[in-house]
């Protein structure tokens, strides 16, 4: 029994360690792609052309890598997507260093990494649950999505003073190290799992079931079961709704409002770091929260944003636009690991990767509407588009209290 414990144990810790590293270089590798390609070809728009090849490939694949993840298990995609990502690491300083490296190269690459993305993040959340006890998914959830909010928070400052210190090789060459110790980190798991199958005491198989059919109605399947079940649709409608009304104008919006009345750009970069350390402190107290009453929980993290949201449109001080980003950071940390603990336990196993996949790609592709939702109401005044989106999020906070469904969750 005690081995069992020690094995059960040392997968969490690896699974965390391995997570928590993977975050820490997604934050410090975009910061040191934007800074990397302003210096190779200047301010304009080439920063978002390589950018956007990051995302593309990144969204497009998402939910075909949750019928893969389904197929031949997470911690198998989840090990082969992290040293996917060091092998891109290696040829791109390979390229910086050895040659003098153009945009298309490392737009080229930097969709490698888009591919790796897309077959990690929906294999590392279910991932989870082959790993850790349903009790403890919560938890883990938070170590995890704590250890995410941690790097968006200090990653910038962390990536900017290393290249401004050591340059850019220096600095990718660090970064390269970290995704190399996830990888190890992450691929020891699939030993781990294994080992649990053969002694029973996996609780979950690695890999599911349904292999031959095809990939599309796998898809077809994973699409009809989140439709059809109202707690999984009304969590992704939310999502996806939060993810419209929050990004465009919480980042476009709040540059303007920096310029207007916060005192200039540099109170953006304030402002900011305020929603990271709201989001941290709220992925880490939706792990150690106790609640039976978790549809409430739901509830008022989706209100929180709406009204951190809102807040903003009577900010007129660095100090206030901060704590009301903050709102808007402790809402949406809460509710990630709270929807994703949730999600874990109640999905059946063999849908899992495709059902995660949905919510990452939820979270990820609406971004581009969200900007233009920003752009439109921007003429109005900052006021308007503020009171606007936070008012949209703060129906959709009702919408989510009146379904029996999600307000009876326990």
């Amino acid at each position: 029994m005690s081995d069992v414990l020690t094995t059960e144990r040392r997968g969490q810790v690896r699974l965390v360690v391995g997570q928590g590293l993977a975050a820490v270089v997604d934050a410090l590798f975009l910061i040191w792609l934007t800074l990397y390609v302003l210096e190779l070809s200047g301010p304009g728009a080439t920063t978002g052309f390589v950018l956007v090849a990051v995302a593309l490939p990144r969204a497009a694949l998402l939910l075909p890598a949750g019928v893969l993840v389904d197929r031949i298990g997470p911690t198998r995609v989840v090990a082969a997507a992290s040293w996917l990502r060091v092998a891109v690491l290696l040829a791109l300083g390979a390229l910086v260093v050895l040659t003098s490296p153009t945009v298309t190269g490392i737009a080229l690459l930097g969709g490698l990494l888009g591919v790796a993305d897309a077959a990690y993040f929906p294999a590392a959340l279910a991932l989870l649950p082959t790993v850790v006890p349903t009790e403890k998914l919560a938890r883990v959830n938070a170590l995890v999505q704590g250890a995410e909010s941690g790097g968006d928070l200090v990653g910038p400052a962390v990536a900017a003073g290393i290249v401004a210190a050591a340059g850019f090789e220096v600095a990718l060459g660090g970064i390269t190290v970290l995704a190399a110790l996830a990888a190890l980190a992450l691929s020891a798991l699939v030993r781990l799992v294994r080992r649990g199958q053969r002694t029973g005491t996996g609780d979950v198989p690695d890999a599911a079931g349904g292999g031959r059919e095809s990939s599309a109605r796998a898809l077809a399947e994973g699409l009809r079961f989140a439709w059809h079940a109202p707690v999984v649709r009304g969590m992704l409608a939310a999502v996806a709704l939060i993810n419209i009304a929050v990004v465009g104008p919480v980042i476009v919006g709040g540059a303007v409002l920096a310029d207007q009345r916060l005192g200039g750009a540099g109170a953006l970069g304030v402002v900011l770091s305020g929603f990271g350390a709201g989001s941290l402190a709220g992925a880490l107290a939706a792990g150690w929260w106790t609640s039976s009453r978790r549809g409430l929980l739901v509830v008022g993290g989706v209100a929180a944003i709406g009204a951190g949201v809102a807040g903003l449109a009577a900010a007129t001080h660095v100090a206030a636009a901060t704590a009301v980003v903050s709102l808007v950071g402790l809402g949406s940390g809460f509710l990630g690991v709270v929807i994703v603990a949730t999600l874990q336990e109640r999905v059946p196993e063999g849908l899992l990767g495709r059902v995660l996949s949905l919510v990452v790609l939820a979270t990820v592709a609406f971004d581009p509407f969200s900007y233009v939702i920003a752009g439109v109401l921007l003429p109005y005044g900052t006021t308007t588009l503020f009171l606007t989106c936070g008012g949209a999020v703060l129906a959709c906070a009702a919408l989510v209290a009146a379904s029996p469904a999600i307000r009876s969750l326990r």
